[in-house]
């Protein structure tokens, strides 16, 4: 090849260099680099385990449904202690995982209620699903994009997604049958309020705020121990209250800062989703 042919080749690299796209640009960086297997592994686990319980719900099996939820919660909250522990953070895990938070935290669980009640209720049913399924791609949205005290706003989906399930196993474990047109309709407002909770402007306290690396007084460990222990008396059930009074406290705080008159931002605590 000659001098003049490796210059023109040379150029033409160059301009398709200057007329790449940013989303192909970072294609092609993504293969070069490749990704990290474990954390994702682990989100792939989680996205697994959402499209496991759409199925089980679809087909009437709506405690494995409520349960691969809870498996989904579980890894969405490993994938990400393990990236930063292991130090394999990376933009392409942070979008794959807002993916599979979508699937496992604002379809499945919108879908399991469906095909548990709400189907019976015609097209206030589906409007009631796709409200919570629009709140939770909204609220996953204001995440990614307030990487500051602005995106602990709202019930974080894990938290929702885990409500609406022990909804559902409460009423399965105490044997409530095909639900009623009135528990169906119980159910779909109290679906539409999960989503609004997301998608609302009330801050939630964060597990992160927690001093798990701090010493902390011998009793809370006894504490620790007593709420384990009523947790095994029904663990539907107090799983629903904690679910609830988790969901409450947003708002019972919001009322609380305004009658006191205090600074919601000052309150503000770090990101967790």
């Amino acid at each position: 090849m000659s001098d003049s042919d490796e210059h023109i080749l040379r150029a033409v690299s160059d301009q398709d260099d200057e007329t790449e796209t940013p989303r192909r640009r970072r294609g092609r960086q993504l293969r070069q680099r490749g990704i990290y297997l474990l954390p994702n592994l682990i989100t792939t686990g989680a996205l697994f385990a959402g499209f496991y319980a759409i199925v089980a719900g679809m087909n009437g099996n709506f405690v494995p449904a409520v349960f691969a939820i809870f498996v989904a919660i579980a890894l969405d909250t490993a994938d990400g202690r393990v990236a930063r522990i292991t130090r394999t953070e990376s933009e392409f895990g942070a979008e794959y995982d807002s993916l599979s938070d979508m699937v496992a935290f604002g379809v499945a669980p919108a879908l399991v209620a469906f095909s548990w009640g709400l189907s019976s209720l015609g097209q206030a049913g589906w409007v009631a699903t796709f409200v919570y399924m629009a709140c939770a791609a909204l609220r996953l949205a204001r995440f990614n994009t307030n990487h500051d005290n602005e995106s602990f706003q709202g019930l974080a989906s894990p938290s929702a997604a885990a409500l609406i399930a022990c909804i559902i196993w409460t009423w399965v474990d105490y044997g409530g049958g095909a639900p009623s047109a009135v528990a169906a309709s119980v159910m779909g407002a109290l679906t539409v309020l999960i989503g609004l909770l997301m998608v609302s402007n009330f801050r939630y306290f964060s597990p992160k705020m927690i001093p798990f690396k701090g010493r902390v007084p011998f009793i809370t460990l006894v504490l620790i121990v007593l709420g384990f222990s009523l947790l095994l008396v029904d663990p539907p059930v107090m799983l629903l209250l904690l679910g609830a009074g988790y969901a409450l406290s947003g708002p019972v705080m919001y009322v609380y800062r305004k009658s006191r008159g205090l600074d919601e931002e000052s309150e503000a605590g770090e990101p967790h989703d």
